[in-house]
């Protein structure tokens, strides 16, 4: 046995060196072959391209998915680089957006402000509102406008839409509106077209309920609410909003005015009206020539002193 193995190693070796020499001398002139420039030699080459790639199929599917695999990989990269700009850019999108709507808002509220219809001797100022007291028992608003503005105390303020306060309180570049919904708050009012009078008394609800009518048979819900100019606080005509019905059966105002955007607010100059000079000029009324009035707070410590000199 042994000497049988020494005879097959003895013919290995040659055999082995025998065939790389015969597949280096088949490359060499399928080489050469190759390289020809010959129209023979090319239809040659392409009659053993025809007869011996259709064979080889087998042994390049794994080649040609390799590169598919590769290729999609790439693809999928991109996609994924694209998704991410792309979120980018959809951010920027909606803050772009958030500042569009709020600038279409604004721009809302000036064309309404320039399209409400006043009385022609009626001038105004428009103010941007400020700030918000949001006190659940004031309700009161903050403009940038005030005494140097030629501001007054009594003055109507009105957004787009209707009334929605008067100015209580003027500062040199600031001032205060008081909300028609504030307990505060007293407006004669007119509903047409019944023409009943009646007061639009605050309560601090979006809704402030009608009192004072004089014929609540008349009035009905829909009904347009207007002011009545009585007083002289307000000038008449100013829309207030419509007459509404609550569940109990309590008329009460819509208003008109969209108290959840108040952005600009415009103070109507009215130089007819009497002057108020201070809150309490709102609910004493002034004592007519001859006749003795309520004191005042100041007059009665005045003649306390005299008495007590």
């Amino acid at each position: 046995m042994a000497r049988d193995r020494s005879q097959s190693d003895e013919y290995a070796g040659p055999l082995k060196r025998l065939l790389a020499a015969v597949v280096v001398l088949l490359l060499i002139g399928l080489f050469i072959v190759w390289r020809i420039d010959s129209p023979r030699v090319e239809r040659f080459r392409a009659q053993v391209i025809d007869q011996v790639m259709p064979g080889f199929d087998w042994a390049m599917a794994p080649v040609t998915a390799t590169v598919n695999l590769i290729r999609d990989a790439r693809s999928y990269q991109r996609i994924y680089d694209q998704n991410q700009e792309l979120r980018r850019e959809l951010q920027q999108m909606k803050a772009w957006k958030e500042a569009a709507l709020q600038l279409e808002q604004e721009n809302a509220r000036l064309l309404d402000l320039n399209n409400v219809r006043l009385d022609p001797r009626l001038t105004f100022i428009t103010g941007v509102v400020m700030a918000d007291s949001g006190s659940p028992f004031r309700q009161s608003v903050l403009l940038n406008v005030g005494s140097r503005d030629g501001i007054v105390d009594g003055w109507a303020a009105m957004d787009g839409l209707g009334l929605v306060g008067r100015i209580s309180g003027v500062g040199d570049t600031t001032s205060r509106v008081i909300l028609l919904t504030d307990t505060s708050s007293r407006i004669p009012a007119i509903v047409q077209p019944s023409g009943q009078n009646a007061l639009i008394a605050g309560d601090n609800t979006p809704a402030p309920p009608i009192d004072f009518l004089e014929d609540p048979e008349q009035v009905r819900p829909g009904d347009r609410i207007v002011t009545s100019g009585d007083g002289g606080v307000f000038p008449p005509g100013l829309v207030i909003g419509q007459v509404a019905e609550d569940p109990s059966g309590r008329l009460r105002a819509r208003l008109a005015a969209d108290y959840e955007r108040l952005e600009f607010l415009r103070v109507l100059r009215n130089h007819g009206a009497r002057a108020i000079d201070g809150t309490g000029s709102l609910i004493v009324p002034e004592s007519a020539p001859g006749e003795a009035g309520p004191p005042r707070p100041g007059q009665e410590l005045a003649a306390e002193e005299a008495a007590d000199g």
